[in-house]
């Protein structure tokens, strides 16, 4: 044997016996990252100063107009669809901040209005998060000061205004049950890369540089069963690195993403410290992606026209939001 061909086949095993590793860890439900791991991806994986210091977009800057216009020319049926979930549905709203509607009525003159009052931020409620949603240690994207830059008066850097002209771009729906055959995926599952990679095969698109990742774990189809919740699916930790490879612009789900135990003994929201913190990426939490999984599966279609266009509040750490998809 030469040593070309020994290097070749060194190589061969090695990929065959991560595949393995990496497929048992999906089997066996069980984390596939460690500390150690994360803190390196935060730095080396880091988008910090890539488009300037003073840049408020981070990966947004990556939906280019020619990346619209690969987006746009996805549509062929004019068909819309929602992502985003009502305030409330028959079990209610986030039981830790609850969703409240004051009617105002009145009769003499006739006119009706109302407050509304909302606590977006946390696991029921659609929302996309700013750039100033997150710290980690002591930072924010791009190196800002946290405690310089977020203060009573709301977020001096990377408010969610930078996203005042909306996002529009190509997504690519990732129906992980629908892959695994099961209508939902159950609490603490965890969803791995290699979950995203065999989705990719089996439906031929490809996730790439500019796309919004959207990835269905049927977190509402599961609680429609059971009329209640206990808890939701996730992304592993493992997953992250793929974000980079990928130079995805904004992560989406039905969840908020993080899984119980993502890395055991270390903080629960990893999934946000990287995609916000090191990678300046918007995340969208709690989508509804339930219609547009079956619109995807009629039409046969994973990729689409993706738009979204938060609230203009000023220096605010968010925005409630109803995004749309377009076939």
């Amino acid at each position: 044997m030469t040593r070309a061909t020994a290097s070749l086949a060194l190589a061969v095993v090695g990929l065959t016996a991560g595949a393995a590793s990496a497929q048992s860890n999906r089997e066996a439900n069980v984390p596939g990252a460690t500390q150690v791991q994360f803190e390196q991806w935060m730095t080396e994986l880091s988008t910090w100063h890539r488009w300037g210091r003073d840049d408020q977009l981070g990966s947004a800057n990556l939906i280019t107009p020619a990346k619209r216009l690969q987006a746009a020319s996805l549509v062929e049926t004019g068909e819309t669809v929602s992502l985003g979930h009502d305030v409330a549905d028959d079990i209610g709203s986030d039981a830790n901040r609850p969703f409240a509607l004051d009617m105002i009525i009145s009769f003499d003159p006739d006119r009706i209005r109302d407050r509304v009052d909302i606590d977006y931020h946390g696991g029921f409620f659609t929302h996309l998060d700013a750039l100033c949603h997150v710290v980690y240690d002591g930072k924010i994207y791009n190196g800002h000061e946290f405690r310089d830059t977020v203060t009573a008066d709301g977020c001096a850097q990377l408010g969610i205004t930078g996203l005042k002209h909306g996002v529009v771009t190509k997504a690519v729906l990732i129906d992980v049950p629908r892959l695994r055959g099961v209508p939902y995926l159950e609490p603490g599952t965890r969803v791995y890369r290699e979950d995203i990679e065999a989705w990719e095969r089996q439906t031929g698109v490809r996730v790439e540089p500019g796309d919004v990742l959207l990835i269905r774990t049927g977190r509402w189809a599961r609680r429609d069963v059971f009329n209640e919740e206990a808890g939701t699916a996730g992304m592993d930790a493992s997953f992250l690195p793929f974000l980079a490879e990928r130079d995805v612009a904004l992560l989406g789900g039905d969840t908020a993403h993080e899984v119980r135990d993502n890395i055991p003994g270390f903080d629960v929201t990893v999934v946000h410290k990287f995609t916000i913190v090191a990678r300046g990426m918007n995340l969208l939490d709690n989508l509804d992606l339930e219609e547009v999984a079956e619109t995807a599966a009629r039409l046969q279609r994973w990729e689409f026209l993706f738009m979204a266009s938060p609230v203009r509040i000023p220096h605010g750490t968010g925005s409630p939001i109803n995004p749309i998809a377009m076939f």
